[in-house]
């Protein structure tokens, strides 16, 4: 399964996307949407007790609510579960890729997604990347993944959405560095150093490196491994390692916003 990715600066605009891709012959199974907002209203609320339906278990951890069928205006045949992410608040999944992505597959697969998403593959979902999508819904973007099924199937999905006004995944991972370039340029100047922009790529991928699942929330020393073995030309660089720092304070700000800039 290759993944393919869309952002979009609506929710309706996803929604519509989903339709066009089920209307162009992509199964659900293969289909999620990512949302924010508060969509409890939209997704009923799955009965947790001893009566429930065979191979229903808990709705446990972030996960809020869920439903089969219609949600939130998609194609009966879609499943979506409300989360309830930290740091990004209430999120509509429809689809069990997406809610593996961010890191409730295991949750809702057996508690509501039905035997038609049971033993669904996420293989191949970018989820070292999760900081990135949790960004885009903090930033109250929605998305749309597409598990194809081969190169052919990955080009006329990725087409489809960008007939679709999706901005490519590559284009919105660009726009969220450059929200985020000047004030750490600004930042790294207020430690006494001088060549940003000799440096700027490898602080980039510290920075980055600090938000990917394998160093989230370890110390540079604890992730040394990870570190070393996906960053082996740049990981003991000054500038990485700043870059790391700053993509911890990035990660554990409430909002994802950086903390203060030093004086």
């Amino acid at each position: 399964m290759e993944p393919v990715a869309g952002v979009f600066r609506t929710a309706e605009d996803a929604r519509h996307a989903f339709i066009e891709l089920r209307h162009a012959g992509f199964s659900p199974d293969d289909l999620s949407v990512l949302s924010p907002g508060d969509v409890e209203d939209k997704v009923p609320s799955v009965p947790v007790s001893s009566t429930e339906q065979p191979g229903m278990g808990k709705t446990i951890g972030g996960v809020v609510g869920a439903a089969l069928g219609m949600a939130g205006g998609f194609e009966i045949g879609a499943a979506a579960v409300s989360l309830l992410v930290p740091g990004v608040g209430p999120v509509l999944a429809v689809g069990l890729a997406g809610a593996a992505l961010l890191g409730y597959g295991g949750a809702v697969g057996g508690a509501a997604l039905g035997q038609a998403a049971e033993g669904r593959t996420t293989e191949g979902l970018p989820a070292d990347e999760v900081f990135f999508y949790e960004d885009a819904l903090r930033q109250g973007r929605s998305l749309v993944i597409v598990m194809a099924n081969g190169g052919g199937e990955a080009a006329r999905a990725a087409e489809l959405l960008k007939e679709a006004k999706a901005e490519s995944l590559d284009a919105a991972r660009e726009a969220w560095w450059i929200g985020l370039r000047d004030a750490e340029k600004e930042h790294y100047h207020a430690f006494g150093q001088q060549h940003w922009e000799e440096d700027v790529a490898d602080y980039r991928a510290g920075f980055e490196a600090a938000l990917r699942r394998g160093a989230r929330g370890q110390s540079f020393e604890q992730a040394a491994g990870y570190l070393e073995s996906h960053y082996p030309d740049v990981w003991n660089h000054p500038a990485f390692r700043h870059g790391f720092d700053r993509g911890q304070a990035y990660q554990r700000s409430p909002q994802g916003v950086p903390l203060p800039i030093p004086h």
